[in-house]
């Protein structure tokens, strides 16, 4: 109980109560500021529910607050017996149930605020019996879903009946919820009536249903981390895109009308799109079953490899061996389930349990967490003060023992690293099994190959030794090749140098006989001389062709001039139809317009009217339901008064003293007894009057006289002193 109350303190002082309570004054709170701070918490729940409680009735406030802990499904302490008990606690104000209430409240004031919005729109509201006999409301009223379950504690003397909710006296079970009038259990009746009628035929089913899916989606989207100004970023990005494809498209338009056939043309394009994105989409089909199929192969590839492996293992063991195989795996997995694995699900739950229970308990602050650790500090003492007491008394039995347990559990410990060294080994395995896996899969896609194994592996080898050797062979080959094209470069180069030098004679003797560059310029003029035969060829090649493209040209032209004359023909007819459809168009244009502009003035005439007369209607509305409201307030005030006059009338002495006329009567007695006595008082303060007035004049000149006499002897103090005056035995003296 004291852990709780602290946690409602710590609570209620914080954001956004700011109560300042410490335990004790709160723990002296009386039964109303109770109740008054229960009713603050659920108004921050629920903001309907501000209320001050000395404003409100009691049997309101316990309404009200029952109500509101049925719709957020607080469930009270206890069995069925208990019900009136908690409901009667909270009417008077009881401590022992507002702090498990107020406890409940504040451990989990988010979620209860997110269940009161909710249980605006979600809870069926309950029609008054003279409306359901409208079709429509009936209809709507039986399409509606089922309304809460029935909570016990929320019947009985604490949740009243409404009276006077239809002309019948018929009486509803709406709970009153956060009002202080009397008479508007009729008015919000009537509200909802109207509001049912309005409804579409559909009933409340689906507006529910549609309001929880937008209510979901609204709750993502806040949790889904996406910011409105990046979005607004990207929604004005994208509109700008918006627009310059706008404008490209518009400048496309524009090039493309002045084409010949563009219509038929668009339609081809289009046509041409359709079939692109049909082969994109086939292509995509096309991948994925490629995926699947290499799925497949991967999978059969899988299961051929463990099939090989297990016949091999088959093939070369014995049953001996298999056997033994096969029961050191049970051993392993029988270790595992019955030893291993239990005991971590036991460590796993114990810090499961520990966790909730961590959870669980309220925040704690610096002061909790300094007493725990002291609290640990003393358990660790104690702990090494029992294992020094234990040491000493060295017993030899238990010390054989405890040799024993030192090595059944170095055993045990051993047992649990090699059993987890040899998981970690199975992981292992199975994660090199998939890299192996992995890489022939890159290598058969690399290469369209396999990994070879076995026999195939050695019969390559072989065929890599035999390549080898010729390898070796075509290697010498090209290696006597290259020495020889080395002999040959360096002739080669020999041979460029002698004729360099042949050359230079020869032009030592030109210059000699006065006839110096003869053999560069006959060079020349052969050279020239083939390029002249070359370039003449070629030109009569390009004027044979020439000729043939005028040729082919001039036909192609009449050829088309004949195809274009009926076309020209029919484009000139259809020119003399395009002016007549023009002037025709320009006159049903004009013939439009005014008709449009009649058409326009007679709609704005009738717009007016209908405005009006719907002005007219919501205003005889208004007061229809201003009369109904009135109508229901008078039916109320009646009803009370005919109770109080059956109350007055009775001849039972309680049912009278519930009667507001004798509350009165009481009321008015008491305030003549205080008034008589009020008057005495004020008789006896005028009789003294007169004699207090005397004597508070005659203190007044005491005080002046006293004041008097204090100023005379500081006076007396001030002079200077001629001599000192002593007083004994009734005689004054004067010492000089």
């Amino acid at each position: 109980m004291s852990d709780q109350i602290k946690f409602i303190v710590d609570n209620l002082n914080k954001e956004p109560f700011r109560k300042n309570y410490n335990l004790i004054t709160f723990d002296s709170l009386e039964p109303m500021q109770l109740l008054q701070v229960l009713s603050d918490v659920l108004a921050e729940i629920d903001p309907k529910q501000v209320v001050d409680i000395r404003e409100e009735m009691p049997e309101q406030t316990a309404k009200r607050m029952l109500s509101l802990l049925g719709i957020l499904k607080y469930k009270p302490p206890g069995n069925a017996t208990d019900m009136s008990n908690f409901r009667q606690g909270l009417v008077i104000g009881s401590k022992p149930v507002i702090y498990p209430v107020l406890h409940w409240l504040l451990q989990r004031t988010n979620e209860l605020k997110k269940r009161a919005y909710l249980a605006r729109f979600l809870i069926k509201l309950e029609v008054p019996s003279e409306f359901l006999q409208d079709e429509t409301v009936a209809d709507t009223n039986k399409q509606a879903p089922d309304a809460q379950a029935p909570r016990p504690w929320l019947t009985g003397p604490a949740t009243p009946w409404h009276v006077g909710s239809s002309r019948t006296g018929a009486r509803t079970r709406v709970p009153c919820i956060g009002r202080r009038t009397r008479n508007h259990c009729a008015t919000r009746e009537a509200r909802t009536s109207i509001n049912l009628i309005e409804t579409n035929s559909s009933g409340y089913e689906d507006l529910m249903e549609a309001f929880k899916t937008l209510h979901k989606e609204c709750e993502q989207l806040k949790t889904s981390g996406f910011s409105t100004a990046e979005i607004r970023r990207d929604i004005s990005a994208m509109e700008e895109e918006k627009d310059q494809l706008i404008k490209r498209v518009e400048r496309l338009k524009k090039r493309v009308e002045t084409v010949q056939n563009h219509q038929r043309m668009l339609k081809i394009a289009r046509q041409l799109r359709v079939e692109k994105e049909r082969e994109e989409f086939l292509a995509q089909q096309k991948q994925e079953q490629k995926n699947q199929l290499f799925h497949a192969v991967q999978r059969l590839q899988r299961i051929q490899n463990q099939l090989k492996s297990m016949r091999h293992a088959a093939a070369d063991a014995k049953p001996e061996s298999l056997m033994k195989r096969l029961e050191e795996e049970i051993k392993f997995n029988s270790y595992m389930v019955t030893e291993k694995f239990p005991k971590e699900l036991e460590n796993k739950k114990k810090e499961l349990h520990f966790l909730q229970k961590v959870v669980s308990e309220p925040a704690m602050g610096h002061s909790d967490l300094l007493e725990l650790e002291s609290k640990i500090n003393e358990i660790n003492t104690q702990i090494s003060q029992l294992i020094e007491k234990k040491m000493m008394r060295n017993e030899p039995i238990e010390g054989k023992l405890s040799l024993y347990r030192q090595q059944a559990s170095i055993i045990s410990r051993k047992k649990e690293a090699k059993a987890e060294e040899l998981q970690e080994a199975k992981e292992k395995l199975a994660n090199l099994e998939r890299e192996v896996s992995a890489k022939t899969n890159q290598t058969r896609e690399f290469d369209g190959t396999e990994v070879l194994k076995g026999d195939e592996f050695k019969r390559y080898v072989s065929k890599l030794r035999s390549k080898s050797t010729v390898f070796k062979k075509k290697h010498q080959i090209i290696a006597e090749f290259k020495a020889e094209f080395g002999l040959l470069q360096r002739t080669e180069e020999l041979l460029k140098q002698r004729h360099e030098n042949i050359q230079h004679q020869l032009q030592t003797i030109e210059e000699k006989k006065g006839i110096s560059g003869y053999s560069y310029t006959q060079e020349e003029l052969e050279r020239v001389s083939a390029l002249k035969s070359e370039v003449d060829e070629v030109k009569g090649r390009t004027l044979d062709d020439m000729s043939e493209m005028v040729k082919k040209l001039n036909s192609l032209v009449s050829e088309k001039k004949s195809a274009l004359a009926p076309v020209i023909k029919e484009l000139r007819q259809l020119r003399q139809k395009c002016q007549e459809l023009t002037q025709e168009c320009d006159e049903k244009k004009s013939q439009y317009d005014s008709c449009a502009a009649g058409l326009e003035s007679n709609r704005s005439k009738l717009e007016q009217e209908v405005r009006g007369l719907r002005e007219e209607c919501l205003q005889d509305e208004s007061r229809y339901h201003y009369t109904n409201c009135m109508i229901k307030n008078l039916e109320v005030q009646l009803c009370r008064a005919t109770d109080e006059m059956k109350a007055y009338v009775s001849s039972d002495q309680q049912e009278k003293r519930k009667a507001i006329r004798e509350q009165y009567t009481k009321n008015i007695a008491e305030q003549e007894n205080l008034g008589k006595k009020l008057r005495e008082k004020q008789k006896a303060v005028r009789e003294s009057h007169g004699p207090n007035m005397k004597q508070v004049k005659m203190w007044r000149d005491f005080e002046q006289l006293m004041e008097c006499k204090k100023q005379c002897f500081l006076k007396q103090q001030s002079q200077t002193s001629i001599g000192q005056v002593i007083q004994e035995g009734g005689e004054d003296r004067l010492i000089l």
